[in-house]
C-alpha cells in the first residue's frame, strides 16, 4: 500500500497538473501491469506507455508527485518503476531531496 503522508493536502492548485496529462483520457491499464504481466508483454506495453509520456505536457509534475509519494507501481513520469526505484536511491545517496511544487523539498 502506497504511503499517503508524503501525498500533498487535499488543494486544488496541487493537483491541477492532472488535468492537463496526455493520459488522462487513457486507460490506466496502458501504465499499470496486471498482477500476471511478465517478460515482453510488460515491456512493450511500458513501451507504449511511456511513448505517451514523451508528448506530455506535465511530465516533469508527474514524475516529482510519484517520487514524492513513492508510488510504487506503474508508469509515472516517463520512468517505470524500477527506474523510479533508482532514482531515488540515487538521490538518497548524494543526500538530495526532490523539490516539492511549491518549492520545499521532500525525502
Amino acid at each position: 500500500m502506497t504511503d499517503v503522508s508524503r501525498l500533498p493536502g487535499a488543494v486544488q492548485h496541487r493537483w491541477d497538473w492532472q488535468l492537463h496529462a496526455a493520459c488522462r483520457d487513457i486507460g490506466s491499464g496502458l501504465f499499470f501491469p496486471p498482477p500476471d504481466e511478465r517478460g515482453d508483454a510488460r515491456q512493450e506495453r511500458e513501451k507504449q506507455a511511456k511513448r505517451v509520456c514523451r508528448t506530455c505536457p506535465v511530465r516533469k509534475a508527474c514524475l516529482r508527485h510519484s517520487l514524492r509519494a513513492r508510488e510504487k507501481f506503474g508508469v509515472w513520469g516517463g520512468l517505470g518503476e524500477q527506474e523510479r526505484r533508482a532514482l531515488l536511491a540515487s538521490q538518497q545517496r548524494s543526500g538530495r531531496r526532490w523539490r516539492t511544487a511549491r518549492g520545499g523539498t521532500a525525502a
